[in-house]
Parts: structure tokens; C-alpha cells; sequence
């Protein structure tokens, strides 16, 4: 497929504007504004203020200090004059800002709103504010210092309830302002897409349209899939190929290369679960879903990496043979050698530089992770915003066009409403079909607008496969009648602590693939598969500040500011202990209880100690972990050093001889050689990771309907079908025995493809 040069993608229009009221009351908006200005605030030299205003003032000094240390620390520093304007800007002026914070809350459940307003309204009493800030004036009526005060005051309060109430206004305030600031995105020479652009041709896709009529459409098939994701679109290709009917449905849309990479708002609204907007219950963990057209596999980062042997022999002495026969590998091959995995040809960019050269110096192992790139160079750092090039050979460009070929049927935007059974209300024995709603793209084929076209659909088919991921599929077999007490438990999301350094070098840290390395040492820490994997991570800036630790207005904008200097690295934990997904009482979207448990907590904070150390040996000049209470590691200039770089980012072949590193590695400085360093080691540890103080995120979510040997301890059977049913099955991360461990894709699609070649030999 020839490239096209273009200047960008085609835009995706943005909703109306919403005045918010009926999300929140006119006083709740203007504390919940109040605090969001507190967060990332405007900030001014007291001599030069003036007058009054909503301003942090800082000394002349401070402010001098401040812009030495950005102009020593960048590459390409702000001039003066357009650091003072950015120190300046009061996000709550700007229209666009507002309507991001206003719209971030259509999707966060009307319970969850309710309590939050219950706290906003109790800042707004005298007495409220008393108990909540320490002082007898309303929050709102406090001055900006005050207000930011009363927020350093909660982040490290004895009650979990001020902690947690921080961490949601302070990671609100800090996505908006990545997403919404244009003057930020300039000074740090962020675009939402590469300078370089290029879009191919992607797969045309031909998805059935309904007429505007009162009764329901009616289709016939042999096999319906819901949801179009990694599990759904291997199920499609092998099924279709094997000459049945398959039609595949999927609440979300299909958006072609021309309009990805999608900017950072829209695509949390278009392409993400709850418009990527989901914490837990106890708001412990935030939890990034893809759902559109192609699912995870649409935003995901191409990571290829087969579970471990030792998850392998877990699963099989579940009772599960399968996992530990030759027929699970010779499924992990098959999808492996059609999206053409490989380690060939990556390009690292700067973060997976320091993970692979520091776990040498450190004597840990580290690899190249594989990726679905057919072999091919894809420096794409924007990847969780859709892939222009289709150098990422996910479902939308390889498995369903494959589908389509063998004549497979597609609806987009289609909600599943229930799975039908042969037999009376409530009879869950032999499937017959699905029913739910069709909605209509508007007339100019953009999926934004309020009155667009819908229709009731009923499709009969002879076996359904839901493949809706962790989070919906549970949903839909409880709206389905069926009442087997494993639906929507034992849900593992490989739960995430991060740490930040700040490097030397101009890394321009959102270039590159987001995951191109993996650091496995510390895997199995308790001898039973349990422990983590450190990787990289997005760089993007919503996603990166977002979880940027807060320790002032001024601290935050300024190591904003040094973005471009930054990488994040992830300890990724294969869980142990589990949490669940229920429906929501009102919208009927996915909710989910989980707090990281003391177990799993302890073995993410060996890997944020390991991280911290692999900033460290790699030359970090500042090092952050977003753990409570523990202010960053600054490097002093008499510091030891290592006696190299990481510049060599973009250059180093996952192939490359490393005698030259190896025989260096005496040269360097290990952290034990820096007192200062060992202490706030310890600080770290002896600070936690216990939330809600630290906060955790999740990209993978597993086991919701679990496979088992018996019915009685699961979901589906060791050839996915829901037990206790004819016809009916799951393929997807949701059957996972227990969490993988790994990035899930290629585990989810071998399942996948094991499952549908039973199905085929049903049919």
C-alpha cells in the first residue's frame, strides 16, 4: 500500500458545547472549578501582580531560579517572555479547558457524581469547610494559596477520604491541561501527530446500514460475534474461512487511517471504554478499555510477548491440559506468523534504551519485546490514538479485512442487548440469537451528533461468541439471564506503579514505540509466577501528566514544562488476588471493584525500587515516584555518574552485539555508591504504595468469565462454551485462568483461535 504525505489527519468534529447542568449545580461547578484552579494555577511575581486576581505570587528570586533551571534543562527552552505567559495562564479562563473537565464527567457514573457532589457541597458550609480544610471560610471563597494548601494538606492526610478527593481533582486537572493547552503543547514542541505524517490506505470496510423503520431488522447467520477486538476478529477469520456465515458487531466505530492518529480528547472519547475516563470503585486504579472498531487491538502497542511457562503450567494444573500441550503453542505460532511478530528492525527510542542498557549494567535480564509490525520499523509513539501507517497489524488491518475476504458481514455501532436462548424467559440452554440497537453514523458519517438514526436488530444464528473483553462480556451474560455466580469475579488487571526520570538529552519522549523493551528480572518473586515485568509506557501528554506527581502549582507547570526530557516507566504486576465488574444500575456500562491487594503491592514496590534504579544508573538527573509524601531524587552535581549515555536512542538494533556494553559495565556507578540515593531509596520503601495515597493504573484487564475444569469454579470450559449452555461461548481476555502476566494480546488471540476451530468443528 503506497503512504500518502499529508499535512495531518482529517479532523473528528467535537461535540456542543454542554453547560453541565445537569451533571452538577451552579455552586457544585464553581468548587469543583475552584479546586481544578488550584491544581494548575496561574502563577505571577508578586511585584509585577498588580491589583487582583486568581494568581499564586512567587518571589522575583523564585521566579529567576525557576527559568534558569528550564533554560539549563532544555534543549530548546521557552524564551522569556513566553515562560512568563505560560507561568501565567489560568487554565479556568479558557473555554476549551472548561468544556474538558464539563465533558469528562458525562461519563463518570450518577452515583460516583453524587458522592463527589456531597463533598463539594460540604466545602461550600462554613462548618464543612471547618472539618475538610481547617478553615471556617468556604473553599471557594479562600484565596488561591489557600486553596492550594488545603490540597498539599490532603494529599498526605491520616483519612483515606482526603487523599483519594486530591488524586481525583489533581489527575482531572492535570489531563485537561495536557489535552486542552495549546500554549503548553507549543513550548514543548508536542503535535498529536508525527511531523513526518503519513496515512495508508486502510481496509474499506463495508458495514450493513438499516432502514428508518418501527419494527425490528431481522439478519440470519451461522455465527454472530460481539466485539471486534483481538479475541472477536481471530474468531471472524478462522470461522469465515472455514465457510460459515459470520457476522461481526461492535458498539464502537470504525475510524480509517486518514483520521488517526486522533488528538488526545477525541480519542479518549472515540476510541476508549467510558471515553477513558474509569477508576475503581475506592478510585484505587484508573483502567484504560480500548472500545472501538478493532477494540484493544486498535490502541494498543503492538507488544507480542507469550506467557510465561510457568503461567502456563499454572493454568494446566487448573485442570486445563490445553495450556501445556503442543497445540497452545502451535495456536500462539499461527497468530504470531500472520501478523508477522518479530524483534527484527525495532528501532528503540529513548526510554527502552535506558530499560535494556541499564539492565545490563545492573546484570538484569532484559529483551527486545516482539511486535505485530510484520517485521517492519514503526517508530509510532502515538499508537494508543489509532496508527495512520497500518504498520500495527491488529485486527482492523490484517484478521478482519481476512474476514471479510471470506465473506464475513460487519455492523459497527451496534449495542448487544441480550443473548436469546430455545426455551422460556430465563431459559439458558440452547442459543438462537442476539438482539440490540443499531446506531446510525449522522449524513456526513460522523458519529458526534445526538440524533442520529436508530434501530432494534434481532440476529438468529446457531452459536454466538461474545468477545466484548473483560469488561462488557460478563455484562452481557448477566443481561442474558444467566446466574452462575463466577460471572464478572476473579477480574485481574495487572495493576501499575510508575516511576518518571528526567534525563540530560532532548528525548521528545512521545516518539517511538511506546513499548519496544521489557525488563523480566523480578517475574517471579514468590516462586508461584508471581511478581512484575518492568516496560515502558506512553508518553503522550494526558497520559503522562495525568499521573505526573503534584507537589505544588509551580512544580507541576515547570516539570510539566520538562515533558520533553522525561521518560515513565511501569512496574507491571501479575496479580494474585482479583476484584470484580458489575453493571451500573443506571447506564448499564461496566463498573469494577478492585484495590491492589498487600501481596501484589509488595511486589510492585520491588519493581518501582528496580525502576528508580535503572533511571538512576542511566544518568536520571531528577527521579520521581508516585508514591506518597516522597519528594523526587535530585541529582547533586558531585553525584556519581554513569560513564554513559543513552543518546544512542533510534540507533541500537535489537541484534546489536553488546560486547562493547558489557565489557563497560565496571565502569559505572551502581546506586549503592551514592549514599543520598540509598536513603531515598528507603524512603520510598518505607513511604508504600498502599492506596488510595498512590495511585495505580491498568491497561490489561483478565478473567471475568474465567475458564475452568469444572462448572462450579468458572465461566466457559476449556473450549470456551458458557457452561450450562448449547452454543454459546466466550473468547476473549475475559476467559483468562488467571492474569497472563504479560501484555495479553497474543494470549488472547491463540485462545481465540482455539476456541473458534472448535466452534468450526461444531458447525
Amino acid at each position: 500500500m503506497a503512504a500518502h504525505e499529508l499535512s495531518g489527519p482529517m479532523p473528528i468534529p467535537k461535540p456542543s458545547p454542554i453547560s453541565g447542568e445537569e451533571l452538577f449545580t451552579e455552586s457544585q461547578w464553581s468548587t469543583l472549578l475552584a479546586l481544578v484552579d488550584a491544581a494548575v494555577p496561574s502563577i505571577v511575581v508578586a511585584s509585577s501582580a498588580g491589583g487582583s486576581g486568581r494568581h499564586i505570587k512567587i518571589s522575583e528570586q523564585q521566579y529567576k531560579e525557576a527559568y534558569e533551571h528550564v533554560r539549563a534543562s532544555l534543549a530548546a527552552p521557552p524564551s522569556s517572555d513566553e515562560f512568563e505567559e505560560y507561568l501565567r495562564s489560568r487554565l479556568c479562563s479558557s473555554p476549551r479547558f472548561v468544556q474538558n473537565v464539563k465533558r469528562t464527567f458525562q461519563t463518570v457514573p450518577a452515583s460516583h457524581r453524587k458522592r463527589l457532589a456531597g463533598a463539594l457541597d460540604l466545602l461550600e458550609t462554613r462548618l464543612g469547610s471547618l472539618i475538610s480544610t481547617g478553615y471556617f471560610t468556604p473553599f471557594s471563597e479562600l484565596s488561591l494559596a489557600n486553596q492550594q494548601a488545603v490540597i498539599q494538606s490532603w494529599i498526605t492526610s491520616w483519612s483515606p477520604l482526603w487523599p483519594t478527593l486530591a488524586r481525583i481533582f489533581l489527575s482531572l486537572a492535570q489531563k485537561s491541561f495536557g489535552q486542552s493547552d495549546i500554549l503548553y503543547q507549543r513550548l514543548i514542541g508536542y503535535t498529536d501527530y508525527p511531523h513526518d505524517y503519513k496515512s495508508r490506505p486502510g481496509f474499506d470496510f463495508d458495514f450493513l446500514q438499516f432502514e428508518a423503520l418501527q419494527e425490528p431488522a431481522t439478519i440470519d447467520t451461522d455465527v454472530v460475534i460481539v466485539g471486534s477486538g483481538c479475541g472477536g476478529a481471530v474468531c471472524a477469520k478462522v470461522l469465515a474461512e472455514a465457510g460459515h456465515q459470520v457476522l461481526v458487531v461492535d458498539k464502537g466505530y470504525h475510524f480509517p487511517p486518514s483520521r488517526l492518529p486522533m488528538d488526545q480528547e477525541n480519542g479518549c472519547r472515540h476510541l476508549f471504554e467510558s471515553h477513558g475516563v474509569l477508576s475503581s470503585e475506592d478510585s484505587s486504579t484508573n483502567i484504560l478499555a480500548g472500545s472501538c472498531w478493532g477494540g484493544g487491538g486498535t490502541v494498543n502497542w503492538s507488544v507480542s510477548l507469550e506467557p510465561e511457562e510457568f503461567v502456563r503450567r499454572d493454568w494446566a494444573d487448573q485442570g486445563l491440559p490445553f495450556f501445556a500441550h503442543g497445540d497452545f503453542q502451535e495456536s500462539l505460532d499461527r497468530v504470531q506468523w500472520f501478523m508477522g511478530v518479530s524483534d527484527d528492525n525495532i528501532r528503540h527510542n529513548h526510554a527502552a534504551q535506558v530499560l535494556l542498557d541499564g539492565s545490563r549494567r545492573l546484570g538484569w535480564s532484559a529483551r527486545p519485546t516482539p511486535l505485530n509490525t510484520g517485521g517492519e520499523d514503526h517508530y509510532c509513539g502515538r499508537c494508543n490514538l489509532g496508527c495512520a501507517s497500518t504498520g500495527k497489524k491488529g485486527p482492523v488491518v490484517s484478521w478482519l479485512p481476512a474476514a471479510a475476504k471470506a465473506g464475513a458481514h460487519f455492523i459497527e455501532g451496534f449495542q448487544a442487548s441480550e443473548v436469546l436462548f430455545d426455551g422460556p424467559p430465563g431459559s439458558t440452554e440452547k442459543v438462537v440469537g442476539l438482539t440490540g440497537t443499531w446506531t446510525a453514523r449522522d449524513k456526513d458519517g460522523n458519529v458526534t451528533g445526538s440524533s442520529r438514526l436508530q434501530r432494534d436488530v434481532r440476529i438468529n444464528a446457531k452459536k454466538v461468541i461474545v468477545a466484548a473483553g473483560s469488561l462488557q462480556s460478563p455484562l452481557l451474560l448477566l443481561r442474558s439471564g444467566l446466574r452462575n455466580p463466577h460471572i464478572g469475579n476473579h477480574l485481574h488487571l495487572h495493576p501499575c506503579n510508575q516511576v518518571f526520570g528526567r534525563f540530560d538529552e532532548d528525548i521528545k519522549p512521545w516518539e517511538g514505540g511506546a513499548i519496544t523493551a521489557v525488563c523480566d528480572e523480578h517475574k517471579n518473586l514468590d516462586g508461584n509466577g508471581h511478581g512484575v515485568n518492568l516496560e515502558t509506557t506512553s508518553m503522550v501528554p494526558y497520559m503522562a501528566l495525568s499521573n505526573l506527581p503534584w507537589y505544588s502549582g509551580l512544580d507541576f507547570k515547570l516539570n510539566a514544562l520538562q515533558l520533553r526530557n522525561t521518560n515513565c516507566f511501569i512496574s507491571l504486576t501479575r496479580d494474585r488476588d482479583t476484584g470484580r465488574v458489575f453493571a451500573d444500575p443506571a447506564s448499564g456500562g461496566p463498573r469494577v471493584e478492585y484495590t491492589p491487594s498487600d501481596f501484589d503491592r509488595a511486589h510492585a514496590l520491588v519493581g518501582v525500587l528496580a525502576l528508580a534504579k535503572l533511571c538512576y544508573v542511566q544518568g536520571a538527573r531528577e527521579i520521581w515516584a508516585n508514591l506518597p509524601g516522597v519528594k523526587p531524587f535530585v541529582r547533586s552535581s558531585n553525584s556519581p555518574s554513569s560513564s554513559f549515555s543513552s543518546s544512542t536512542a533510534g540507533h541500537v538494533s535489537a541484534k546489536e552485539d553488546d560486547e562493547e556494553l558489557s565489557g563497560s559495565i565496571s565502569h559505572v556507578a551502581l546506586p549503592e555508591g551514592d549514599p543520598a540515593f540509598m536513603t531515598w531509596l528507603a524512603l520510598l520503601e518505607k513511604a508504600g504504595n498502599k492506596p488510595p495515597r498512590a495511585p495505580w493504573g491498568s491497561a490489561h484487564q483478565m478473567g471475568s468469565c474465567r475458564m475452568s475444569s469444572r462448572e462450579d469454579t468458572g465461566v466457559v470450559d476449556a473450549r470456551g462454551r458458557v457452561w450450562g449452555t448449547e452454543g454459546l461461548f466466550v473468547a476473549d481476555s475475559s476467559v483468562f485462568p488467571s492474569a497472563s502476566g504479560v501484555n495479553p494480546m497474543v494470549t488472547v488471540m491463540a485462545i481465540a483461535d482455539h476456541i473458534a476451530r472448535n466452534v468450526a468443528k461444531d458447525l
